[in-house]
């Protein structure tokens, strides 16, 4: 997606259980390739309890889910030079659960969201399928720009 967008990264293990697997230059890694432009950006990896009260109180939805991502300059427009601002927050037992329930690897299911999470970040949504079309595609193309496969194969 970008030629090396100014990124200024910092990657939380308050649950440490992917630390190894969704190692800090990872996430990186993950993070620049789905950037668009400059970007301040958490990612944060929290265990179901973080996850489900983040949930509940910034979105009323009384459960823990794989990640969400709090855009702070959400809707405003920004100069070239001015980077988004986000927390991304990845909830290491559901993305657990699900990287097994779709036969995916953990790292793949972890890449996959932190891309997600990213997207989210720079404004794009899948709320109406025409959006999540869109999304979808980029996912996909920048995934496997990453070497990772479709995340949406069956």
């Amino acid at each position: 997606m970008s030629a090396k967008n100014k990124l200024s990264l910092t990657v939380q293990y308050p649950d440490a259980r992917l630390e190894t697997i969704a190692t800090r230059a990872k996430v990186r890694r993950w993070v620049q390739a789905a950037l668009l432009g400059p970007a301040e950006l958490n990612v944060r990896f929290v265990d179901a309890a973080e996850g489900r009260v983040l949930n509940r109180d910034y979105r009323a939805k009384d459960y823990a889910t794989n990640v969400l991502t709090f855009a702070y300059n959400e809707g405003e427009e920004l100069a070239a030079d001015e980077p988004v601002q986000a927390d991304i927050i990845l909830c290491t037992d559901v993305l657990q659960r699900e990287a097994d329930e779709q036969k995916k690897t953990v790292e793949e299911h972890t890449a996959h969201l932190v891309v997600h999470g990213v997207l989210h970040a720079q404004g794009y949504d899948h709320e109406h399928e025409e959006e999540a079309g869109e999304m979808e595609n980029l996912e996909r193309d920048i995934l496997e720009a990453l070497g990772y496969p479709n995340p949406y194969d069956e």
